[in-house]
């Protein structure tokens, strides 16, 4: 491996140059003709020539092109900006914002092992989700296509749905996911779980998959008592998201209402015993939480009463933890 080059690892402007012109959606206004670096600047609200030179410096890292003296193209490298799924965690005025302010409370962070967050906006991430609506539905938008929304109906491990009737998707945002698993198994149906605002904003998803009929809607907290007796519990992109302690609450309230015969099914912050974990610092930052490998998942899962009863990679490639109430 090449050594690195410690002045480009430390470049702080090109990022924050991409921030920007996500946020202004540059590429959506070159995307319908406005090229001219004056006219960017009268679209945004910006100053022609601060806006030119962000522009030319990105240019000169292989994002946009310039076709002619102050007027921008898209060319392979910016065209992904125009999917709003990159976008939105890139933009900073939503849960973008929030990502890329939040890492200047690293130090915190690896000082104390816990999440940072509420120094930079005073208050945790999830209460700071609560406490501005618009922060939180643009992190339900960004997690629904990215998140949990991918409708991943190979869920099982095994893929044998046919003792499974009811569904409980915990934690499960606007219904993405669901979504997709009502759609792939007709005689399913589901509960999903979540905070009220996040709830709120999932018939209008449902509906459109035409699953709505077949959900119920439970707005709630997940530390709370989940509905019971369900054969199937799912938690797609939770486990990364809290610290141990909180990690263990969550799989107790699964296996207490999993009770005697039902599943409880993880997807996402689970790697392989073969090789550490992702080093994901970004949910240290945030929530103080980790991917875990599956011996410390087993551990975790021991302490909330469950048994894990197969660990592998599903048909579509995902890593899969699957478990039984001790």
């Amino acid at each position: 491996m090449a050594p690195a080059d410690l002045w480009s690892l430390t470049d702080l402007c090109t990022p924050w140059c991409v921030h920007l012109v996500a946020t202004l959606r540059i590429a959506e206004h070159i995307e319908r003709g406005l090229t001219h670096a004056a006219d960017l600047a009268r679209a945004t609200q910006t100053d022609a020539s601060a806006l030119t030179r962000v522009l030319r410096h990105l240019v000169s890292k292989g994002l946009f092109e310039e076709s002619s003296r102050d007027a921008f193209a898209l060319n392979d490298a910016a065209r992904p900006l125009l999917d709003a799924g990159v976008r939105l965690p890139l933009a900073l005025d939503g849960i973008g914002g929030r990502m890329a302010y939040a890492w200047s409370s690293l130090p915190t962070a690896v000082r104390t092992g816990t999440a940072s967050y509420h120094e930079v906006f005073g208050q945790p991430f999830w209460e700071d989700l609560q406490a501005h609506p618009n922060v939180g539905e643009s992190f339900d938008a960004f997690m629904g296509p990215t998140g949990h929304g991918s409708p991943d109906a190979h869920v099982l491990l095994d893929g044998d749905w046919s003792a499974i009737r009811t569904v409980v998707d915990v934690g499960g945002g606007t219904g993405g996911l669901l979504s997709g698993i009502l759609r792939a198994h007709p005689g399913v149906t589901g509960t999903l779980v979540d905070l009220p605002a996040t709830v709120a904003r999932a018939p209008e998803i449902l509906a459109a998959a035409g699953v709505a009929d077949r959900v119920t809607l439970s707005a709630q907290s997940f530390f709370d008592p989940l509905p019971a007796g369900a054969d199937l519990y799912l938690l797609k992109s939770i486990m990364s998201d809290w610290p141990d302690r909180e990690a263990t609450a969550i799989l107790t309230r699964c296996a207490d209402a999993a009770r005697p015969s039902g599943r409880v099914v993880v997807l996402s912050g689970v790697a392989p015993d073969d090789g550490p974990p992702p080093p994901d610092l970004l949910m240290l930052v945030l929530v103080g939480g980790k991917d875990r490998t599956l011996s410390e998942f087993r551990a975790l899962a021991s302490a909330a009463g469950l048994s894990v009863s197969r660990a592998g990679r599903n048909a579509s490639g995902r890593f899969i933890v699957a478990c039984e109430a001790g």
